[in-house]
């Protein structure tokens, strides 16, 4: 048993969370082997676009870029207003520009994404912990250059007390309520047609409610 095992979550919220976006960049992504990169980008980014819509900080972080490049486009459109934190660390929390913007958000639920799962992700993830933050880890919204890499990572990060989540459960987490007038956007984000959805929904009840007034045949 690990000295975390026991330690109770608390509910993710649109008050208590924030998004650590660590090293989403193009030369990175082209060592990627354990997920699709169409299937990664969509995720991020999807991610990315629900934690907006539902106004939850993002500090985002990339390392050595005239090594690694730039975030993809695809995550940097979305982005174009968060500023970016350039370091040279290989851990994202050995940077205290890294720390002290998260600090400066007040929040102590750590949602983090990375590439690769077991650095860029998993060195952060554990020590944000070690510094009294609850970390999350979307496994599918990271990459790893191959499974066996990404599966100790995970491991690792389970030992330290990390909770392995998924891009779309975690967003929906914080929705909380599919009432809210975010719930079109961040369905729409995570790539849920969620306007199709209700369409579908009506016109099931409706043929239910027309097959309870039809008159039974004699």
């Amino acid at each position: 048993m690990t000295a975390n095992s026991t330690q109770r979550t608390e509910r993710l919220t649109r008050s208590n969370a924030l998004l650590l976006v660590v090293d989403h960049q193009i030369g990175l992504y082209s060592g990627v082997r354990d997920i699709d990169i169409l299937q990664l980008k969509h995720n991020i980014v999807g991610l990315t676009q629900a934690m907006l819509a539902l106004k939850v900080p993002i500090v985002v972080t990339t390392t050595t870029e005239n090594m690694w490049g730039p975030l993809i486009p695809e995550l940097a459109e979305v982005l174009h207003g968060v500023q970016r934190i350039e370091r040279t660390t290989v851990n994202a929390w050995d940077e205290k520009r890294v720390v002290d913007a998260v600090k400066a958000t007040g929040r102590k639920n750590l949602i983090v994404t990375g590439i690769s799962t077991d650095v860029c992700l998993a060195f952060p993830a554990m020590s944000a912990i070690a510094d009294g933050f609850q970390s999350y880890a979307v496994i599918d919204a990271s990459g790893g250059f191959s499974q066996t890499q990404v599966d100790m990572g995970i491991v690792r990060m389970q030992q330290a007390g990390v909770v392995p989540v998924g891009y779309s459960n975690v967003a929906i987490e914080i929705l909380a309520d599919n009432a809210a007038p975010e719930a079109e956007a961040v369905y729409g984000a995570l790539g849920i047609p969620f306007s199709t959805l209700v369409f579908g929904l009506k016109q099931y009840y409706s043929r239910s409610d027309e097959k309870e007034k039809s008159p039974v045949a004699a």
